[in-house]
């Protein structure tokens, strides 16, 4: 149910954008207003990315996918209102196809973080790559069924029937019963906190870091296909605009094709060896694109390169799913988003004036070059990542504190510390396993850890973290202990001397909060400490 209305509101969106070119084609004739067209829509996903992450992790998510659909059915609606009415400008398209890239920033990372939760971690490849297909072929038959009816009626219903098309999606997820899921007792985490926890989880996380680099690198020399084709076919081939659509289309076939040999490529090549076959067939796209004149063998090598396209990114996007645990699964795909986003943007800003410059088939061919160097990442940078590592179920909750009286949410910072007795031969080895603790502390939103050695007893180490708050600690605390964390506590607790278990202490930061104005007195005196201005009391 829900693949299909997104294939439905997909093509919707495909005719919206025909619709709007059209109509302020129409409207005007600089080709300045007409480019910021493709800014509004690009521009939210810059600014609202994160934020959307961050507000799909923490609210239902089956009532923001139903908010987003209606803000983009509404403004959508408003849009044909206005053109059906006489009363459109450039400017005010202008910013409805703004308020509607807003909808849609806010939309991507709840909707594709909603696919884990409808299929089986088993069928998610499939599922994901069913998802490239419907925007591939609603990139095939949207433009299309737009110019048609553009042709036969106007803009206006092209707008009308891309409203309508979110409709459909409403419906369907408001039908939606969506499982229940774990409840928390402490207050709604703030956006700003959770952006934060976001970039710091990343940034403490190497299998996420790794698809984002590799992400940016791929696209950064796949945008060259995409920004240069048009000119290719235009320039280099002399060939009519419908040429460019026919091998958008073969593109779609190939994406098509590859998610129906997926299954079969999976159970026989590891994604390293799948990204790296994948990407050296973009690479030859990319020169044939530069080189080949043959119209036949251009549509046989699009096919071939929708194929790799659609094999790469389905494989970054099943790995920055399933690295990341549910709590902050939204966040991290906003943030592969805009790392994809963000190198196809350079790299069409870059492969163009490298073609302005150098001319297109050069271009092209140091895009190729850049992908085919682009493999040696993988080396240091693989995507391979354990099957143990995927399990983020907690193995079981943490230990209550042991407190003399509770804390307010808004106390804090907290430092929890952890005393340990460790031999100098076993220093080396609780040192680099306690690092390797640190790293999981921080992703998990610490903001501040450390390991220190007692100077009057060297045996005695302790290890803090620092949490912003005690709601935060709170926080960190209810999402139990995972699978990683476990082991390693169990090798740090081999490694501890003695006959008690490490010491945990939790400490809570102190401030002076002055009585009636004056401040304390010293022990022992019976006059009060001189004010600030100087003037003894």
């Amino acid at each position: 149910m829900l693949w299909i209305a997104s294939f439905v509101s997909n093509v919707g969106t495909w005719m919206q954008n025909v619709g709007a070119v059209g109509l302020m084609t129409e409207l005007t004739p600089s080709p300045v207003l007409v480019a910021l067209l493709q800014t509004a829509s690009a521009l939210p996903v810059f600014l609202l990315s994160l934020p959307a992450g961050a507000l799909a992790d923490l609210v239902d998510r089956r009532k923001l996918l139903i908010l987003t659909q209606s803000w983009m059915a509404l403004v959508a609606l408003l849009l044909a209102a206005m053109a059906f009415g006489g009363l459109s400008s450039p400017w005010l398209l202008l910013g409805l196809t703004f308020l509607l890239g807003l909808g849609g920033a806010l939309n991507n990372p709840v909707w594709q973080s909603v696919t884990p939760e409808v299929v089986p971690p088993t069928e998610l490849p499939q599922a994901i790559a069913l998802n490239s297909v419907s925007f591939n072929l609603a990139r095939a038959l949207g433009p299309a069924l737009g110019g048609l009816v553009i042709g036969y009626f106007s803009a206006s219903a092209a707008f009308l029937l891309n409203g309508l098309s979110f409709l459909g999606t409403i419906y369907l997820v408001y039908r939606w019963r969506r499982e229940p899921q774990p409840t928390s007792t402490l207050a709604t985490e703030r956006i700003v906190m959770a952006i934060r926890g976001g970039i710091r989880y990343a940034r403490f996380a190497p299998p996420v870091q790794r698809i984002l680099l590799r992400g940016a690198t791929f696209t950064f020399g796949g945008s060259a296909l995409f920004a240069l084709m048009p000119a290719v076919v235009a320039q280099r081939l002399l060939r009519p605009t419908s040429f460019y659509s026919l091998l958008l289309s073969c593109m779609g076939v190939g994406a098509v094709l590859a998610a129906v040999l997926l299954p079969r490529l999976n159970r026989r090549l590891s994604i390293d060896n799948r990204v790296a076959l994948a990407t050296t067939a973009f690479a030859g796209g990319l020169l044939g694109l530069g080189y080949l004149n043959s119209a036949w063998l251009l549509y046989a090598l699009l096919v071939l390169v929708g194929m790799a396209w659609m094999l790469v990114l389905n494989s970054f996007s099943v790995g920055v799913q399933t690295v990341v645990p549910r709590w902050v699964q939204a966040r991290t795909i906003s943030l592969y988003l805009l790392t994809i986003q963000g190198g196809m943007a350079l790299g069409s800003v870059v492969w163009g004036a490298v073609a302005e410059r150098a001319g297109l088939p050069l271009a092209l061919a140091g895009a190729a070059g850049w992908l085919l160097l682009s493999l040696l990442l993988a080396r240091r940078y693989s995507l391979q990542t354990p099957p143990e590592a995927l399990d983020h179920t907690p193995t079981r909750q943490r230990p209550e504190p042991v407190l003399a009286g509770e804390p307010t949410p808004a106390d804090g910072p907290v430092i929890t510390t952890t005393t340990y007795r460790i031999a100098p031969a076993d220093r080396p080895a609780f040192t680099y396993y306690m690092e390797q603790l640190g790293r999981i502390r921080r992703r998990e939103g610490a903001i501040g850890w450390g390991l220190y050695a007692d100077l009057a007893d060297p045996d005695r180490l302790m290890e803090y973290f620092l949490s912003e708050s005690w709601e935060e600690y709170l926080r960190q605390h209810q999402r139990g202990v995972g699978r990683e964390e476990a082991e390693l506590k169990v090798t740090l607790r081999q490694l501890h001397q003695g006959p008690d278990r490490p010491h945990v202490a939790h400490l809570l930061a102190q401030h002076y909060h002055p009585v009636a104005g004056h401040p304390p007195m010293p022990p022992g005196s019976t006059r009060l400490v001189a004010s600030t201005a100087g003037e003894a009391t």
